[in-house]
Protein backbone atom coordinates (compact mmCIF):
# COMPACT_ATOMS: atom_id res chain seq x y z
CA UNK A 1 0.00 0.00 0.00
CA UNK A 2 2.78 2.17 0.57
CA UNK A 3 4.50 1.89 -2.48
CA UNK A 4 0.95 2.34 -4.44
CA UNK A 5 0.78 5.82 -2.24
CA UNK A 6 4.43 6.70 -3.17
CA UNK A 7 3.71 5.77 -6.83
CA UNK A 8 0.97 7.94 -6.85
CA UNK A 9 2.79 10.97 -5.57
CA UNK A 10 5.69 10.66 -7.86
CA UNK A 11 3.30 11.01 -10.88
CA UNK A 12 1.21 14.00 -9.40
CA UNK A 13 2.99 17.11 -10.89
CA UNK A 14 4.58 19.73 -9.14
CA UNK A 15 4.12 23.18 -10.24
CA UNK A 16 4.09 26.24 -8.54
CA UNK A 17 0.60 25.91 -7.23
CA UNK A 18 1.69 23.04 -5.04
CA UNK A 19 4.73 25.18 -3.81
CA UNK A 20 2.06 27.46 -2.02
CA UNK A 21 -0.25 25.07 -0.14
CA UNK A 22 1.60 24.95 2.98
CA UNK A 23 1.94 28.13 3.50
CA UNK A 24 -1.68 28.34 2.27
CA UNK A 25 -2.73 26.90 4.86
CA UNK A 26 -0.87 28.12 7.62
CA UNK A 27 -2.69 31.49 6.60
CA UNK A 28 -5.88 30.00 6.64
CA UNK A 29 -5.06 28.24 9.85
CA UNK A 30 -3.79 31.83 11.63
CA UNK A 31 -6.90 33.81 10.41
CA UNK A 32 -8.58 31.45 11.50
CA UNK A 33 -7.15 31.44 15.21
CA UNK A 34 -7.62 35.04 15.36
CA UNK A 35 -10.97 35.35 14.20
CA UNK A 36 -11.76 32.39 16.97
CA UNK A 37 -9.99 33.38 19.69
CA UNK A 38 -11.66 37.06 19.08
CA UNK A 39 -15.11 35.65 19.31
CA UNK A 40 -14.18 33.56 22.11
CA UNK A 41 -12.73 36.39 24.03
CA UNK A 42 -15.96 38.85 23.12
CA UNK A 43 -18.50 35.90 24.43
CA UNK A 44 -16.75 34.34 27.01
CA UNK A 45 -13.61 35.86 28.42
CA UNK A 46 -11.61 32.55 28.16
CA UNK A 47 -10.40 30.13 25.26
CA UNK A 48 -11.36 27.32 27.38
CA UNK A 49 -15.32 27.13 26.06
CA UNK A 50 -14.96 25.31 23.22
CA UNK A 51 -11.62 24.19 22.03
CA UNK A 52 -13.00 21.14 20.55
CA UNK A 53 -13.46 23.36 16.72
CA UNK A 54 -9.88 24.81 17.05
CA UNK A 55 -8.20 21.60 17.61
CA UNK A 56 -9.93 19.65 15.36
CA UNK A 57 -9.13 22.77 12.64
CA UNK A 58 -5.69 22.87 13.74
CA UNK A 59 -5.22 19.07 13.38
CA UNK A 60 -6.81 19.13 10.00
CA UNK A 61 -4.14 22.13 8.53
CA UNK A 62 -1.24 20.31 10.08
CA UNK A 63 -2.40 16.79 8.32
CA UNK A 64 -2.73 18.36 5.07
CA UNK A 65 0.74 20.13 5.50
CA UNK A 66 2.31 16.85 6.13
CA UNK A 67 0.72 15.32 3.44
CA UNK A 68 2.19 18.30 1.37
CA UNK A 69 5.40 17.75 2.96
CA UNK A 70 5.52 14.27 2.25
CA UNK A 71 4.20 13.88 -1.23
CA UNK A 72 7.37 16.93 -1.91
CA UNK A 73 9.41 14.51 0.06
CA UNK A 74 8.85 11.33 -2.35
CA UNK A 75 9.04 13.61 -5.09
CA UNK A 76 12.37 14.82 -4.38
CA UNK A 77 13.81 11.92 -4.35
CA UNK A 78 12.94 10.88 -8.00
CA UNK A 79 16.52 9.13 -9.47
CA UNK A 80 18.74 11.75 -11.57
CA UNK A 81 21.54 14.16 -11.50
CA UNK A 82 23.13 14.71 -7.84
CA UNK A 83 22.57 18.29 -6.86
CA UNK A 84 22.83 21.21 -7.45
CA UNK A 85 19.78 20.78 -9.92
CA UNK A 86 20.44 23.64 -12.34
CA UNK A 87 20.10 22.54 -15.40
CA UNK A 88 16.71 23.10 -17.63
CA UNK A 89 15.72 19.34 -17.48
CA UNK A 90 11.88 18.36 -16.19
CA UNK A 91 13.67 16.56 -13.41
CA UNK A 92 15.63 18.91 -11.73
CA UNK A 93 12.99 21.45 -12.44
CA UNK A 94 10.69 19.07 -10.72
CA UNK A 95 13.10 18.02 -7.67
CA UNK A 96 14.00 21.79 -6.96
CA UNK A 97 10.28 22.72 -6.62
CA UNK A 98 9.64 19.28 -4.36
CA UNK A 99 12.67 20.13 -2.58
CA UNK A 100 11.27 23.43 -1.51
CA UNK A 101 7.71 22.89 -0.97
CA UNK A 102 8.87 20.17 1.82
CA UNK A 103 11.05 23.16 3.21
CA UNK A 104 8.11 25.56 2.97
CA UNK A 105 5.79 22.48 4.33
CA UNK A 106 8.54 22.17 7.54
CA UNK A 107 7.96 25.70 8.38
CA UNK A 108 4.65 25.66 8.31
CA UNK A 109 3.93 22.87 10.45
CA UNK A 110 6.18 24.82 12.73
CA UNK A 111 4.29 28.22 12.41
CA UNK A 112 1.05 26.11 12.55
CA UNK A 113 2.19 25.01 16.27
CA UNK A 114 2.93 28.12 17.28
CA UNK A 115 -0.06 29.67 16.52
CA UNK A 116 -2.16 27.22 18.32
CA UNK A 117 0.27 27.51 21.39
CA UNK A 118 -1.73 30.46 22.70
CA UNK A 119 -4.89 28.05 23.23
CA UNK A 120 -2.56 25.79 25.16
CA UNK A 121 -1.44 27.24 27.44
CA UNK A 122 -3.42 30.54 28.05
CA UNK A 123 -6.83 29.86 29.59
CA UNK A 124 -8.33 33.26 29.87
CA UNK A 125 -8.32 36.93 27.47
CA UNK A 126 -6.56 38.96 29.78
Amino acid sequence: MIERLRARARSLNVTLWTLIVPPTVWAAHFLFSYLWAAIRCAKTGSFSTAPGVFWACTILALLVILASGWIARVQSRTPGDHPPHEEGTETDRLRFLAYATMLLAGLSFVGVLFTAAPVLFLSDCR
